[in-house]
């Protein structure tokens, strides 16, 4: 029987070839060629739905949302340079995973993990746009839309006790779109301090895994919980509002300065000055300032005639670095004709000083700083009685004026915006931040420069030279013995044209700002439409500080 089925299997085979052959030269021989129509280009717009889904699977974002540019030179260059990325890159990996590899080691009988091999392959991320947000902060936010669908070789090897146990990822996807920000912007190259990453969305990660060569991803219900255990964890660490930080710069060396407290400074009296005016006595005054300000020093009022003062008079500065600031007081002769003749100084520093206690210091004057390397100088100019009480700003105010990441340091709604009842009273520190203006347009000419007026008190910014769109970023400062609930701050954008004319100085525009805001959020950062403009912007940043 399995003989006669051999057989009849070869005739059948036999039979069938010869019968193929046939009609195969014979449709060859009679069948008349069929003319090939010329295709013509056709328009996307007058496809079909189905052949426009066929020829276009995945439609790029700077199509679907206008909002998002197009980066083919980025790909371009991403493309050229991806042999060196990937070997960069996993040289990297390599660095950051020994250290954590190492702490497994003896360990659940591990004797040691090791790449056997590591490369992220030859296909190249893609971008497939990048949106740019604009903010009032000094910052730059960028969010691109990366997709990789790459064919790395990844095999990590796990020697256990006497086995070797072979881990493979391969056919690795990632869809992503993180949101970058570059803050804050310095006058220093690369022009900011630090990178910020925080994923706005959760990331798409596929991925196969490889096990003593069987795919373990295969498994029933194990792929998708590896997905959801992955994209749990990235958005625990990465995802908004959670950030990865990475410095650029050094903070110390790009690091602007705020203030953090109040110096009180009680000028009570002086003894046994020295002698300058022709009749044996002299018009002593005193003249104190902060080192690294270049805010004009504060004077007593000048005491005539008299070689033992009191005073009595009580200053305010502003501090920004007590370990390093140093308090200089220089008593100095009042002269009706000429320069004012300087009759002793002394130097306080300020890490003398105990927070919320007042210190007294009788002070001796000398000629000059450095009179303790003068051996011959050994005249008594006299002594100088001052009281120090250093106030520092209160933690939650410091806080909400390092924020970066928020317009408004408390939040508009409401919620952490204090009541008028909740305004911790008390002197403070209201600083004022003129960033710049845009669209000012003068009839005559664009020379601007800002007007601060708060109180009677006028502060000015410089000039800027032919512009509509002036920077000045100039901070100005007011201390206030209580907080400005009630009052108005105005800012008014001038232009002034050099030498002698009839219209030498021209109003662009001015706004009136109701400080209460400030008070309450602790910091605004803001653009304000000008009055009399007509399409002027001023941008201001205010904090309020209480100590």
């Amino acid at each position: 029987m399995g003989l006669l089925s051999t057989l009849l299997g070869i005739f059948g085979f036999a039979i069938g070839t010869v019968i193929g052959l046939l009609a195969g030269f014979y449709f060859f021989i009679y069948s008349e060629p069929q003319e090939v129509k010329e295709r013509f280009p056709r328009p996307l717009n007058e496809l079909h739905t189905d052949t426009l889904l066929e020829l276009l699977p995945d439609i790029p974002l700077w199509v679907k949302s206008p909002d998002y540019e197009r980066v083919d030179w980025l790909n371009k260059f991403v493309k050229d340079m991806w042999p060196y990325l990937d070997k960069a890159i996993c040289c990297t990996i390599r660095s950051m995973t020994k250290p954590i590899f190492a702490e497994y080691i003896g360990k659940f009988q591990i004797q040691s993990i090791e790449f056997e091999k590591l490369t992220l392959g030859t296909i190249p991320p893609v971008i497939n746009g990048v949106k740019v947000y604009e903010t009032n902060e000094k910052e730059l936010l960028i969010e691109p839309a990366v997709r990789w669908a790459g064919n790395p070789n990844i095999i990590l090897v796990i020697k256990l006790v006497s086995f070797r146990i072979k881990v493979q990822l391969l056919d690795l996807q990632i869809f992503v779109s993180p949101r970058i920000a570059l803050k804050p912007l310095v006058p220093a190259f690369p022009c900011f301090a630090n990178i910020t990453v925080s994923l706005m969305e959760k990331p798409h990660v596929d991925f196969g895994m490889k096990i003593l060569g069987g795919d373990i991803m295969a498994i029933p219900g194990l792929y998708r919980y590896v997905q959801e255990t992955i994209k749990k964890q990235v958005a625990y660490l990465y995802h908004w509002p959670q950030t990865l930080d990475i410095p650029i710069l050094d903070s110390s060396t790009v690091a602007i300065k705020k203030p953090v407290g109040i110096l009180h400074v009680k000028v009570v009296r002086a003894q046994k000055l020295l002698k300058m005016d022709i009749l044996g006595t002299s018009d002593p005054y005193v003249k104190l300032s902060l080192t690294g300000e270049r805010l004009p020093a504060k004077k007593t009022t000048i005491k005539k005639r008299n070689l033992n003062p009191v005073w009595n008079e009580n200053f305010k500065l502003i501090v920004k670095d007590p370990q390093s600031q140093v308090l200089q007081l220089q008593v100095f002769d009042w002269d009706k004709v000429g320069a004012h003749d300087r009759l002793g100084m002394q130097l306080i520093p300020l890490n003398l000083l105990t927070p919320n206690e007042m210190k007294e210091f009788n002070l001796d004057l000398l000629k000059n700083t450095n009179i303790a390397s003068d051996p011959h100088e050994k005249k008594q100019r006299g002594k100088l009685t001052v009281e120090l009480t250093y106030v520092p700003f209160k933690e939650d105010s410091i806080k909400l004026d390092g924020s970066m990441d928020k317009t408004h340091s408390r939040t508009e709604s409401g919620f952490g915006k204090l009541s008028d009842d909740e305004v911790p009273s008390g002197a403070g520190l209201l600083s004022v931040m003129v960033l710049g203006a845009e669209d000012v347009e003068g009839e005559h000419h664009n020379n601007p420069y800002a007007l601060v007026l708060f109180r009677g008190e006028v502060k000015k910014t410089k000039r800027m030279k032919k512009t509509r769109d002036p920077l000045w970023n100039e901070e100005f400062q007011f201390m206030l013995e209580e907080p400005p609930l009630h009052d108005k701050i105005h800012i008014e954008v001038m232009s002034k044209k050099r030498g002698i004319s009839f219209r030498s100085k021209e109003s662009l525009g001015h706004v009136e700002i109701n400080l209460s805001d400030v008070v309450h959020n602790g910091r605004i950062n803001e653009k304000y439409h000008l009055f009399n403009s007509r399409n002027g912007m001023i941008h201001v940043e205010m904090t309020w500080k209480t100590s």
